[in-house]
């Protein structure tokens, strides 16, 4: 059965102390209220990691995520930070290809491919982001740019290595602006990510990856999103910074 997940990330927000302060709520309200096996992941700025980490250390149902790694192994990359280095502070869990990277950062299918490649080689679990602009959905050609998109990145790739991996889909149309896909859109993208996989790893693979939606998932929409058989729990923006709104997401399914 594939894992239920709720990812928050946190983007380019709260100082130090804020940071520590909000992992500490969102930890302890899991603690005492979340019952299900849904796996939680709080995927917070550099400087966050370290301390999160050693908050979360004995919460088995949460994890440390990480937004971003080089495509390098180590060198004079100023600015850059390895695969190895968030490993080395506890992180777990690595977003690649978020579309904001992709947009300001020109971030490229190869380049990505080389981030995973980073990733997995230190023994973390990327987090792989794809999806359309509103030009695109417009066009109702966002079937076939997801699929570029994984094909490009990821197929190269052996069967072994794409099962340790998270797929989260992003209606980019969808983030920031209150717009929301509809559970049928979200279930429709879903599937077509999903069946694109099958049709390279086969249908057994496949359906043990778990897909993320990405798109202004809250407290008041998560249920019905989380409820479509290829939504597999979201990865939470702006809702992520409040402990009680992300928290009330993780207990949605």
């Amino acid at each position: 059965m594939r894992q239920k997940i709720v990812a928050g990330n946190w983007k380019m927000n709260n100082t130090y102390d804020q940071g520590l302060k909000l992992a500490s709520e969102v930890i302890h309200m899991v603690q005492d209220e979340v019952k299900s096996d849904v796996k939680v992941i709080m995927c917070a700025p550099f400087i966050h990691l370290s301390g999160v980490s050693k908050l979360s250390q004995g919460v088995a149902q949460v994890h440390v995520g990480a937004q971003d790694c080089s495509a390098k192994e180590a060198g004079a990359y100023t600015g850059e930070v390895s695969a190895s280095m968030l490993k080395s502070v506890g992180v777990s869990h690595v977003i690649i290809g978020h579309s904001e990277r992709r947009e300001y950062h020109a971030e490229s299918n190869t380049l990505l491919t080389d981030k995973v490649k980073q990733a997995l080689a230190n023994g973390l679990t990327p987090i792989f982001c794809c999806g359309e602009p509103l030009e695109i959905r417009e066009a109702d050609q966002q079937n076939a740019y997801v699929k570029q998109q994984l094909t490009e990145s990821l197929f190269d790739f052996s069967a072994e290595d794409i099962q340790k991996m998270i797929i989260a889909y992003e209606p980019i149309w969808a983030i920031g602006t209150g717009k929301t896909a509809s559970s049928a859109q979200a279930q429709e993208i879903h599937l077509v990510v999903r069946e694109h996989l099958a049709a390279q790893y086969g249908r057994d693979i496949s359906d043990n990856i778990s897909i993320l939606y990405g798109g202004s998932c809250k407290p008041d929409n998560a249920h019905e999103l989380f409820s479509q058989p290829d939504v597999d729990g979201g990865l939470i923006g702006g809702a992520s910074l409040k402990s009680r709104d992300f928290v009330d997401i993780v207990k949605s399914f």
